[in-house]
């Protein structure tokens, strides 16, 4: 049965211009939810995973690696004890404890004997029938990975001196290769018997094919090559990281032996005490141990560097061909890969992020089949029973299964709606088979991680289209509920929530008032009716020529008006249309006074002349009424600081002028209604502006008296014209004329 539900629907419910959408319907959206018994394949399909289970849970903090035998027994190694265990077909046991904290790596060799390599105090053990004899001993620090070739040698990449080893027989051993990095994470051969091994922290991968003769298979641009897996026509799958598990297997070594006082490792019979440590600690049979065996601290957790840069990619896939073309899979920014195999013509890898298995098909589109949930998935391995996954919560090892499971639920990331929230209906294209099922449910709240204050999860949604009952908040998140039945599973392609959020009010942020000179227009020169009937026209020759027209005086034009402008910057977090309507009161007036309605502009110019003298205010209210319906739309206004509108010019009188000796003096006195005296300036004969001298020493008031002061007046006729400004800019001008 096919569900649909369309926009359409959607809309139809709340009607409103402003209804919102969130929708989930690709691969890399619903990627960021959760996962639980889900897959989600390459092109973006929410189905019921395929069925895992628990096989063996270890009570150990981390396995850190696989090993299968030609029987199909798994050996799993763990940490922070060093305990190894043998699991086959449901039955397990403590096959083996260590006595270094951390074996990272295992092999088994072609007669089902079990080798181990140990760490911090790098040893290699060769184990049978769970009885332990120390193999070799390449006096490294760690020992981590191990690798047997055709002939039965068997081969450790090392740290830190970054050395591979080749071991022949018990207690021979040589330095096959040293490639100058840290550490050789990863071993394994091709199908040519050609070593390849794996570097930190240059993430170099080598081909060695004989003592000392290496080529450089590949410069990885991250760190560490975590894994290499060889297929059977010729190519090699290639795991690289950031650096960060390699390190934190280092870390957690340094940690598990970071003890101040010696310790020493004495064996007996039946158990084998660790002496220095607090309250001692006691670890199972193994005679094979031994007799003393001093371990060295080495750096703890704390001091070892992580390589985490976010934004940047933290680990990828590539796939090397047998012509050395290297070709790029896989990568992320936020997760690692530390487990894979080949397996039914797929590759599979194991992450970090929630423990997440992956299958990458040829088409090189990854599948995201199972979310763990149980801290890093660190290693995979292939069984005859299915793909097992070690876990590093609690060490256990999980089986996946062929068919898909019964049951699985899929949590979606919290959406921020913005505001809080009007919920419309909640919609999905879904493919549900008639022996499946598929319902949601959903929860809001008021802050960004769901906590205690969210609501409860709605009863289950079946029905597409239904309108969601959860409150109105601001964030929102939906879970799908799967339910499968013989090996069918609901298919989930895309959801889509509608929602209103609550209309948030403009916000109206500042109000300017400046002046501004008009358009300047000619005006002709006015005619008098009382002009005399005829003129004399003087040319630069001296004729005269007369008219009836006769020679008025002409006049200089007034300088254009002022016009007032009002500004304002206004907006609105909804980003809808807003609309304003201006206002203006004066200082000792009750009532507004509308002067514009419904203004699409973020500025309205007025004149200034059709304003008297004196203080105003201006307010601006802003509505976002054209883009909400009526009952909904929202209004604000702010009220401008007041403004002071002069536009008369002060009154300028002056005194008599006073003759003391050879200098002329006049007092000047300036006055204005409104706003007070800035300055006054007087000019000679046209010549250039000199400020006059304030009598009081500061020019801060409506009435101001400056002293007009001229010495060594020469003989003659002088013209002084003197001018004086109040703070709005209009200037006053006398006259004087001196003999």
């Amino acid at each position: 049965m096919r569900l649909l539900c369309g926009l359409a629907v959607l809309a139809g419910s709340l009607g409103a211009a402003g209804t919102a959408y969130w929708e989930m319907n690709s691969y890399p959206e619903f990627l960021k939810g959760r996962f639980e018994g889900i897959s989600l394949t390459r092109d973006g399909t929410l189905q019921l995973a395929p069925r895992s289970e628990t096989m063996f849970g270890t009570d150990q903090p981390v396995i850190w690696a696989l090993a299968r035998d030609a029987a199909n027994q798994i050996y799993i190694a763990t940490g922070h004890r060093g305990q190894v265990y043998r699991w086959n077909a449901g039955k397990s046991e403590l096959y083996w404890t260590s006595p270094e904290p951390e074996v990272f790596a295992l092999a088994v060799d072609s007669k089902g004997v079990l080798f181990t390599g140990t760490s911090p105090n790098g040893r290699i053990y060769r184990i049978e029938n769970g009885k332990a004899q120390e193999y070799f001993n390449p006096k490294a620090k760690y020992i981590w990975s191990l690798a047997f070739d055709a002939g039965g040698a068997l081969y450790a990449g090392t740290g830190d001196e970054g050395k591979v080893f080749r071991i022949s027989a018990a207690g021979q051993g040589e330095a096959y290769y040293e490639s100058g990095q840290t550490h050789i994470t990863a071993l394994a051969f091709d199908t040519q018997a050609r070593l390849l091994a794996g570097s930190e922290p240059n993430g170099i991968l080598y081909r060695i094919t004989a003592k000392d003769r290496a080529f450089v298979l590949y410069d990885a641009a991250l760190p560490e090559i975590r894994a290499i897996v060889p297929v059977a026509d010729g190519r090699v799958y290639v795991a690289a990281l950031g650096g960060a598990f390699g390190r934190k297997q280092a870390g957690a070594a340094g940690a598990a032996t970071a003890i101040t006082a010696p310790i020493t490792v004495t064996a007996s019979p039946t158990t084998i005490t660790v002496e220095g440590a607090q309250g001692g600690v006691e670890i199972k049979p193994n005679p094979e141990a031994p007799k003393t065996t001093p371990i060295v601290p080495a750096t703890p957790l704390a001091a070892v560097p992580m390589l985490d840069v976010s934004g940047v990619e933290k680990t990828a896939l590539y796939l090397i061909h047998p012509d050395n073309l290297v070709e790029t899979l896989w990568s992320s920014k936020e997760e690692n890969i530390y487990g894979l195999v080949h397996s039914g013509g797929a590759v599979l890898f194991s992450t970090d992020t929630q423990g997440r298995i992956y299958r990458l098909d040829t088409d090189r589109k990854a599948t995201l089949l199972l979310e763990t949930r149980e801290g890093e998935t660190t290693r995979l391995v292939a069984s005859p029973g299915g793909i097992l996954a070690a876990t590093s919560h609690a060490g256990k090892l999980l089986r996946l299964g062929e068919q898909p499971g019964d049951s699985g639920i899929y949590e979606a990331p919290v959406h921020d709606s913005g505001n809080a929230s009007r919920w419309g209906r909640l919609s999905w294209r879904a493919d549900v088979a008639p022996s499946t099922k598929l319902a949601f449910r959903t929860r809001t709240g008021n802050s960004a991680r769901p906590d205690k204050t969210w609501s409860e999860w709605s009863p289950p949604i079946d029905s597409p289209g239904s309108v969601i009952s959860s409150p109105n908040a601001r964030y929102i998140q939906w879970k799908a509920e799967f339910a499968g039945s013989g090996g069918h599973t609901p298919q989930l392609r895309s959801v889509t929530i509608a929602y209103l959020p609550q209309n948030t009010p403009p916000i109206v942020k500042t109000i300017q008032v400046t002046a501004q000179a008009s358009a300047t227009t000619a005006k002709p020169a006015a005619t008098s009716a009382a002009s005399t009937v005829y003129s004399i026209t003087v040319t630069d020759a001296g004729e005269q020529s007369a008219s009836s027209a006769g020679n008025p005086t002409q006049t200089v034009a007034r300088a254009s008006a002022t016009q007032l402008v009002i500004s304002w910057q206004a907006e609105d977090p909804d980003g809808d249309k807003l609309s304003y309507s201006v206002y203006f009161r004066g200082e000792e007036e009750r009532e507004w006074k509308l002067l514009k309605n419904n203004w699409a502009e973020l500025a309205l110019t007025l004149d200034g002349e059709s304003f008297a003298d004196g203080k105003y205010y201006f307010r601006v209210a802003a509505t976002d009424a054209p883009s909400n319906p009526r009952p909904w739309a929202r209004e604000t206004e702010l009220v401008s600081a007041p403004f002071l509108i002069d536009n008369t010019p002060p009154v300028l009188k002056t005194s008599v002028p006073r003759r003391p000796g050879t200098s002329v003096e006049v007092d000047v006195d300036a006055e204005d209604a409104v706003s007070h005296i800035r300055r006054a300036e007087y000019s000679v004969n046209a010549g250039p502006w000199t400020p006059l001298e304030v009598e009081d020493g500061v020019a801060d008031s409506l009435k101001e008296r400056f002293l007009l002061r001229l010495t060594n007046v020469a003989a003659g006729e002088h013209l002084v014209v003197i001018r004086a400004f109040d703070s709005a800019g209009n200037a006053a001008l006398a006259k004087l004329v001196l003999r």
